[in-house]
């Protein structure tokens, strides 16, 4: 089982990478003044798509981020590297990859499946 200080520094880690996704995409467009650009159809319609995405991604992010507090929870709790399925333990070396691993690959596989 994943050391308990390894796996607060992966989640740690986390948490601040996941923090300056969300940072970089909220300032963007900060240096872009409306009123330096021409505005017509195509460009308005490029600005809203691009507004969907980062909308998009935003949400992901922050989706990630409770991902995170729930993994500290169990980090908490003593049950951080164990399935909230079926109890199995998670193995660490997907713990490295993904620290917020609330299952094991095959359950995760399993709940994509048709």
């Amino acid at each position: 089982m994943l050391d308990t200080d390894r796996a607060r520094e992966l989640l740690i880690a986390e948490r601040e990478r996941i923090q300056r996704e969300l940072a970089e995409l909220v300032h963007a467009n900060e240096d872009q003044a409306p009123e330096l650009e021409e505005f017509d159809a195509a460009n308005r319609a490029l600005e809203l798509i691009q507004d969907e995405l980062a909308q998009g991604l935003a949400e992901d992010l922050k989706k990630r981020l409770a991902a995170v507090d729930r993994a500290e929870q169990r980090l908490a709790a003593g049950t951080y590297g164990i399935s909230i399925l079926s109890g199995e333990p998670i193995p660490d070396e997907r713990l490295e990859v993904v620290p917020t691993a609330e299952l094991t690959v095959e359950e995760e596989r399993a709940r994509f499946k048709p």
